[in-house]
């Protein structure tokens, strides 16, 4: 058998993606687990690099991938094959949202094997989100955004939201739907669908 034979086609690996999607989004805890087996240790080694604390890494790894189960559940992604680029985003979403907590900025580090193994999207598509995204926050109520910011680049829970702005904590979880649901609407509008 030749090493051709041996090795998988990018068709039988974004076969093998859409399935392992559609098991998670199914419930199956094998395909959750087949999942962190196969980004973990990327992911970690991406954390560590840039936060030079392995318990830091550690945590932030897992964070990523619940937020990346927790997506596929509800069936977030369009396109499976593109499993490993949306890790690689939520990844980096998580921990931005480590340094903006910290208020400090990522050093700047030399690219490992490891860690230049990740595909990283495309410049401009990137650009492009950050501006929509950007638009759609400033078109939210200001108690709307600052319920969104605390949820999202805080880490609050809903009671300390609302203990915070004087809310009960229904209310900070209605206008946090609400915000939310403004906001995608927006960039699908502006960027079209996924």
């Amino acid at each position: 058998m030749s090493q051709a034979d041996s090795e998988p086609s990018a068709a039988d690996d974004g076969e093998r993606l859409r399935r392992l999607v559609e098991r998670i989004a199914a419930g199956e805890p094998a395909a959750e687990a087949e999942l962190a087996e196969r980004f973990d240790r990327r992911v970690r080694v991406m954390m560590a690099v840039r936060t030079r604390d392995r318990d830091a890494a550690q945590d932030l790894a897992q964070e990523t991938l619940i937020a990346v189960l927790g997506a596929l559940r509800k069936g977030q992604l369009r396109e499976a094959e593109r499993l490993p680029a949306f890790v690689h985003g939520t990844a980096r979403n998580v921990l931005n949202n480590y340094f903006r907590r910290r208020q400090q900025q990522p050093a700047a580090v030399e690219l490992s094997p490891d860690v230049a193994s990740f595909v990283p999207e495309d410049e401009l598509e990137s650009g492009e989100r950050a501006r929509a995204l950007r638009d759609g926050l400033r078109q939210l109520e200001a108690s709307d955004r600052a319920v969104l910011v605390m949820t999202l680049v805080d880490d609050l829970k809903p009671g300390e939201i609302a203990r915070r702005l004087g809310l009960s904590p229904e209310v900070v979880r209605t206008r946090k739907s609400r915000a939310l649901k403004r906001l995608t609407e927006h960039v699908t509008r502006v960027l079209g669908p996924g």
